[in-house]
């Protein structure tokens, strides 16, 4: 098992458990993060996983960069560049990987927090979470995908307002915008991660992986691609062991049991 030095990463089944692990820093993402985050999404980009979870350890879910290590750096556009390089290698990863991935935010996600924090397939937050921008407070650019995703989520003058005014967003005011899928207490975020991470783990793969393939080239794609993608793809899932199961135990009328 790869060894990291700034998170946690643990794979019970097909379940795979990622932790932000840098307390003592609100788990700021230097040089090394970046780079162990990388290396841990394509151990996760293989059949055999089928959820990875994402959350920070202690009280925050991920402050972004890391600016005391920024500013230590001899030339600081270069390192910025190299830690922005892992980190859109990651998401990328996580993104196309087959897995279903379930961030669970914590506590606060600002600067590449926020996007990394809502980049879940399903993304749970803590009544106490919060969200910003803060880029332009430290003369900074967004990255991390959020001028992809938000506007995609949210539409452009919300955005607009996030990137340009640093608003922050309460988990409950994140919900309502669509950035979050289920706010929960505190205290239940865990068993809440945990319980919805087994019930994932528990339907078919491949029908999930299909349902991220078909988001993720939604936007790019004329209706008759996209038409044509689903009917290749729902073809591919009713050819496999898991699409013949599943049809099966509902003409049986039983639980399936997805491999």
């Amino acid at each position: 098992m790869t060894e990291f030095e700034t998170l946690k990463f643990a794979q019970s089944g097909a379940v795979v458990n990622i932790v932000l692990d840098r307390p003592e820093a609100a788990n700021g993402m230097n040089d090394v993060l970046t780079r162990d985050l990388a290396v841990a999404a394509a151990l996760c980009d293989t059949p055999a996983v089928k959820v990875v979870t994402l959350t920070g350890g202690g009280r925050f879910f991920c402050a972004g960069g890391d600016l005391k290590a920024m500013a230590a750096a001899d030339d600081p556009g270069v390192f910025v560049k190299g830690m922005a390089d892992d980190l859109h290698r990651a998401m990328s990863t996580f993104a196309r990987m087959n897995a279903v991935l379930i961030t669970a935010v914590n506590g606060v996600a600002a600067g590449a927090g926020f996007p990394l924090g809502v980049s879940g397939d399903l993304v749970l937050a803590a009544e106490s979470a919060s969200f910003t921008m803060a880029y332009t407070k430290a003369g900074l650019s967004p990255d991390g995908g959020s001028s992809y995703v938000l506007p995609r989520l949210i539409g452009l003058r919300r955005t607009q307002e996030l990137m340009i005014t640093n608003r922050v967003l309460t988990a409950a005011e994140a919900a309502d915008w669509g950035l979050v899928t289920r706010v929960v207490p505190d205290a239940e975020l865990p068993a809440a991660l945990d319980a919805l991470a087994a019930e994932v783990a528990t339907q078919a793969g491949g029908s999930n992986a299909a349902v991220k393939q078909l988001l993720l080239t939604t936007y790019g794609a004329d209706y008759e691609t996209q038409l044509e993608r689903e009917g290749r793809l729902i073809a591919k899932c009713a050819s496999s062991a898991d699409g013949k199961e599943g049809v099966g135990a509902f003409v049986g009328k039983r639980k399936p049991e997805f491999g």
